[in-house]
């Protein structure tokens, strides 16, 4: 008698796939489906077109000083994966149609790399090696969890904890959500007490079918109708200048430059900000596209923002794709004052948040926009204030210190990131690799910081006459290069040697005078008009 694994093993390979597949399908469709947000529905595309993308994970990596109960931690874990059940959740095809399904019950595992026998110059080195494959390793979507806990044990009384979760199901407030219930339960383990978490009211499956059903009819069209007039005629692609050629796919690839305003400059911003009745973000959103302007000579600048979207009290304990990004346009033409341009920002910013339940990912269906894989389409700029507080993150017995690590990614051409805490601002430059260096973002970031102490001195001048350049840098210019004695063609008239000099370099500065200057297309369109 012949027996079923005797049958399948004379099957082709190709059928043995096919086989599969189908029994994979029907254990699928005895699960729990439901439709995916909007937002899972635009990353899981980007995961078929790219499987394995780690710009889209959300990692967190803390260091633990003191005597950790190992057995508690794990069971922390495994209670908030029941808790949630987004933790629980994978993302497959039925009926051609995406969707999320939730697996009844799953167990989290805890795996622990030993790294006590080396040095403690070795254990930094291997650390940030470990972190970083860590955090990049790929997830399979259609495989649960995605979430990954990785402790690595430096001695008894050390060790670093790793979190990773898919951006799928998790955002930057869903971290904290996850670090605060961890506080909670750690504790409660710890002294062999039951859990402390109450069971959740709604789940992340309830709020994607929400957002679908709320966003039809006349409140669509409403949202969708706003955003297509203040995109229409937006640029495609802003041109920074770069140091490499755009590669024709983006890779993602990105590194980050982190730097620190001072004391003075924070306060000096609040300050200003309130003066003209607006938000620190308003103000440093401005700034911001005023050093676009100059870097791009684009007066019609866009870039993207992303908000919480969490205006539902239910929604604020729950982890899940959330966060929603909005596109920011503004208008730089006429030369404003930085106060005219502020009201230009605010008036902007306060439309979109009136329209913020449009998905992203919709607005770019109703768009259209050609396609093209060596950028993002609508923006490629973002812009993130971070001054919500962190839930103070403590365990018993334990010191706590996140490490700040690099994940070599970069979802967009540059990013800046900006941290209010209440003493300091913190600010990140979140720059793609396969276009600058990491010199051409130190100096941006100090032009950006040149620039607010110019706008804080000279708020109701021109944009024209506000100066990016330091010390050192005006002095390079006006003296250092200044050295005039060269050879030159002796065949050309003077303004056809300057005519050249315009198609080189059209937004260098050309002139200076006290507190203005001049590019060279500037300083030609003025001769031109005298001429």
């Amino acid at each position: 008698m012949t027996s079923n694994h005797e049958k399948i093993n004379d099957i082709s390979p190709e059928k043995k796939r096919e086989l599969l597949a189908k029994l994979l399908q029907e254990k699928v469709s005895q699960l729990q489906t439901f439709p995916m947000s909007f937002g899972q529905q635009r990353l899981w595309f980007i995961d078929q077109l790219q499987p394995g993308n780690f710009a889209n994970h959300i990692s967190a990596a803390l260091r633990l000083t003191g005597f950790l109960n190992q057995a508690a931690l794990l069971q922390t874990l495994n209670e908030i994966v029941r808790h949630h059940e987004v933790l629980r959740t994978t993302f497959a095809t039925m009926e051609e149609k995406p969707v999320q399904v939730i697996i009844p019950t799953l167990s989290l595992n805890l795996p622990t790399i030993n790294l006590e026998e080396l040095s403690e110059f070795e254990q930094e080195a291997e650390v940030k090696k470990l972190v970083i494959q860590e955090i990049q390793q790929p997830f399979n979507l259609s495989q649960a969890p995605l979430l990954r806990a990785t402790l690595l044990r430096l001695k008894e009384t050390e060790h670093i904890l790793v979190f990773t979760m898919h951006h799928i199901i998790s955002d930057g407030w869903s971290m904290g959500v996850l670090t605060q219930e961890v506080a909670v339960l750690y504790e409660a383990f710890s002294k062999g007490q039951p859990s402390l978490l109450s069971e959740l009211p709604i789940q992340y499956v309830d709020f994607a079918a929400w957002q679908r059903q709320r966003l039809q009819g006349e409140l669509l069209q409403s949202q969708i109708s706003y955003w297509k007039n203040q995109l229409e005629g937006a640029p495609k692609l802003l041109e920074l200048p770069t140091d490499y050629p755009r590669p024709a796919v983006s890779s993602f690839q990105g590194a980050s430059y982190p730097f620190e305003l001072s004391d003075d400059l924070y306060v000096a911003l609040n300050k200003l900000s309130q003066q003209h009745g607006s938000t620190l973000f308003m103000t440093l959103l401005a700034a911001f596209q005023i050093l676009l302007w100059r870097y791009t000579g684009s007066e019609d600048i866009v870039v993207g923002s992303p908000i919480a979207n969490r205006d539902r009290t239910e929604l604020e304990e729950l982890i899940g794709f959330f966060a929603n990004t909005i596109a920011l346009r503004t208008n730089l033409a006429d030369n404003p004052t930085f106060e005219e341009l502020l009201a230009r920002v605010r008036t902007n910013l306060l439309g979109a948040y009136a329209h913020q339940d449009l998905p992203f990912e919709q607005l770019v269906e109703e768009l259209q926009p050609q396609r093209n894989l060596s950028y993002t389409p609508v923006f490629q700029v973002m812009f993130v204030l971070q001054n919500t507080p962190m839930p103070a993150f403590e365990l018993p017995g334990l010191t706590i210190n996140p490490l700040v690590i690099d994940n070599g990614s970069a979802k967009f051409d540059l990013t800046l990131e900006i941290t209010e805490t209440p003493q300091k601002i913190f600010a990140n430059l979140e720059f793609n690799t396969d276009l600058f260096k990491e010199s051409t973002i130190k100096r941006m970031a100090v032009h950006f910081q040149t620039l607010l102490k110019e706008i804080i001195a000279k708020p109701k001048l021109p944009l024209s006459e506000l100066s990016l350049l330091t010390e050192v840098e005006q002095h390079q210019l006006l003296v250092e290069w200044n050295d005039t004695q060269a050879d030159y063609a002796q065949d050309k008239c003077i303004h056809q040697l300057f005519a050249e000099q315009v198609e080189r370099s059209p937004d260098a500065v050309a002139v200076v005078f006290e507190n203005q200057q001049l590019t060279y297309r500037q300083l030609n369109e003025r001769a031109n008009q005298l001429a």
